[in-house]
Order: structure tokens, then C-alpha cells, then sequence
């Protein structure tokens, strides 16, 4: 059963026949792989590919199931629990959204108009860029199950606390609310067909792709570098255990970036291999995901200010909480 799941998390998740191939080929091109240079390019090359590759099917496969929960039902649903359960159900419906955090915040205000509590609302918006099932998949084929499902717990558990506190504060006038003048009819959204749900999933791919390529490339230029340009001693002083405020600096410098957390994992990954702690690099993957410059100008214009400041201020909190509690216990993961 070992030798069987190794083989599914190296060679099909993890495609090390690609890495492989990638290199056979670029020696065959006479440039060498173990050099700095030919390093880079391998590096590049196979998680660009692994990426695209596995980021199509798996959205392919999230949109399917996706197209069975659309907003109207989504609201339906959400609207039937209350307290800590509906915190729960929505984080939950947030995995299923493969969308990063500015593409939620339109959901999150058909949610708010729709008389969600802003609770609810707001563990919807942590989840959703933060934990998605395409992205447990990706981590999986990089780091491993401990590590990946980690991951996805930890970033539900923060959508739920962080949504069950800005829910306690009592801020529902914190949202601003946005009216249609025409006429609204609460009807179900119609069935699709099969066919529908493949062409629909299709159309996703395609989206998605487009959407976070550029992102993809960005953070598998920056693993490159990270991985054979910046030597390990400077790495680890920065970001190492040793230092203890590597999370801290990680959650920062992750904030003012936008990216995809598909744009992430290739930085992740050359940062673990280097030696980074596994909380550092997972408090730099939700910075970034969770509380990326451009998705707060966006949240401003639908909240007041003092729940956009309360919002940051509890997930960078959480972040951080996470991060040192993970790098405290890294020996249970790796």
C-alpha cells in the first residue's frame, strides 16, 4: 500500500517523470542541469507544466461539482443555519469556489445583500482564495498529505474563528449595502445537463487558466531563483527557525503581493527546500491568498473602514498565531 501511494504522490501527482524527461531533454540540448543556469531553466519548465497540467484537470473537476451549487442555491442553503454552524457550512462552500480573493468579493456582497450575516459572509471570504480543493491537490503533489492537509485545516479553522469574531463584534452596519432598482425573482437555478455541466466546466478551465498564467509563471520565475540563484545561508537567516521573527516577515511580505495560491506553491516549495519552516512558508501562502494589497482596495469599497481594519487585523493575527504554532510542531509534519 506504501510503494502504491508513493508512486501515486511522486509519479502522478508529483510527476518526477516529467522533471526527468525536462532534464534529459536540456542535456540532450547540451546545457547542464546541474549548473545555475540549466537549474533554473528545469526548475522552471517542469513547475510551470506540472502546474498547468494539474491545475486544468483539477479545475475541470471543482467546476463540475461547482455547477451543482450555484448562488441562488449557495444563499439558500447558507441562510438555513445559524451561529458557529453556518460559520462552518460557509467556510466548507468556500472550497469549492476556485477563485482568488478579489473574484470572491463579488459572492461575498450577493451574500451580504442577500441577508447573510457579516459573519458568515466574511469566513466565505477567508476560505475561498485561501482553501480550495484544486489547491489541497497541488500541495499534496509538492509537499505531502501531512503538510497539505494541514494547510486546509488550518485555513478553515481561521475562515470560522476569523468570521465568528468579526460576527461578535457586531459590525452588520460596517457593510455597505448594494440595491437593484429592477424587480428581483427568488427562483431556483435551472438544471443544467450533463453536457451543460461539461461545457460550463470547460469554460472554467479556460477562464481560470487565462486568469492566473501570468501568476504561475511570476512565482515559478521567483522558485527558480529562489532555488539556485539565492544561496541557503542567506535564506535561512532571514526565514529560518533561528530567526524569530520569520513569520512575522513572511505574513508582510506576502501581504503586498497578488497572487493565485497556485502562483504561491512553486515560491513555497524553493523556500522548503532551502529550509524554511513549514509555518513560515505556509504564513507567507495565506498572506499572500488571504490579505493581497489589490483584494483589500476592492473590499473597501463594499465595507467602512473599521471593519476592513478589524478583517486585517484578525487574519494577519491569525496567520501569524498559525505560523509559529506550525514551525513549533514541524517535526510532526515532516
Amino acid at each position: 500500500m506504501i510503494t502504491i501511494w508513493d508512486f501515486f504522490q511522486n509519479q502522478i501527482l508529483g510527476m518526477k517523470w516529467l522533471n526527468a524527461l525536462i532534464g534529459d531533454g536540456l542535456t540532450a540540448l547540451r546545457l547542464d542541469i546541474n549548473s545555475r543556469l540549466g537549474g533554473s531553466v528545469q526548475f522552471f519548465l517542469y513547475d510551470t507544466i506540472k502546474i498547468l497540467i494539474l491545475l486544468s484537470v483539477l479545475i475541470f473537476i471543482i467546476s463540475y461539482i461547482q455547477s451543482f451549487f450555484p448562488p441562488e442555491r449557495t444563499k439558500k442553503i447558507l441562510g438555513r443555519f445559524h451561529g458557529i454552524q453556518a460559520n462552518i457550512l460557509s467556510a466548507l462552500l468556500g472550497t469549492i469556489t476556485p477563485f482568488c480573493s478579489c473574484s470572491s468579493i463579488p459572492l461575498f456582497i450577493g451574500f451580504s445583500n442577500a441577508g447573510l450575516p457579516v459573519g458568515v459572509t466574511f469566513s466565505f471570504l477567508i476560505s475561498s482564495p485561501l482553501v480550495d480543493l484544486g489547491a489541497l491537490v497541488l500541495l499534496m503533489s509538492v509537499f505531502g498529505v501531512k503538510i497539505a492537509l494541514t494547510y486546509v485545516v488550518v485555513g478553515l479553522v481561521l475562515a470560522v474563528i476569523g468570521g465568528t469574531v468579526i460576527d461578535k463584534l457586531g459590525m452588520e452596519d460596517q457593510v455597505v449595502r448594494f440595491t437593484n432598482t429592477g424587480v428581483t425573482v427568488d427562483i431556483d437555478a435551472p438544471e443544467l445537463s450533463k453536457k451543460e455541466r461539461m461545457i460550463y466546466a470547460s469554460e472554467q478551465v479556460q477562464a481560470t487558466v487565462r486568469k492566473v498564467f501570468l501568476y504561475i509563471l511570476v512565482g515559478v520565475g521567483i522558485g527558480a531563483l529562489i532555488h539556485n540563484w539565492i544561496p541557503t545561508e542567506i535564506i535561512q537567516k532571514i526565514l529560518g527557525t533561528d530567526n524569530p521573527f520569520s513569520v512575522l516577515i513572511a505574513t508582510v511580505v506576502g501581504v503586498p503581493m497578488y497572487a493565485d495560491i497556485f502562483g504561491t506553491i512553486p515560491i513555497a516549495e524553493a523556500l522548503l527546500l532551502k529550509g524554511v519552516g513549514v509555518g513560515t512558508i505556509l504564513s507567507f501562502m495565506m498572506g499572500v491568498t488571504a490579505l493581497s494589497l489589490p483584494s483589500m482596495i476592492m473590499l473597501k469599497k463594499v465595507v467602512k473602514n473599521k471593519l476592513l481594519f478589524a478583517f486585517i487585523g484578525i487574519v494577519t493575527f491569525g496567520i501569524i498565531i498559525i505560523g509559529y504554532l506550525l514551525n513549533g510542531f514541524s517535526f510532526l509534519l515532516i
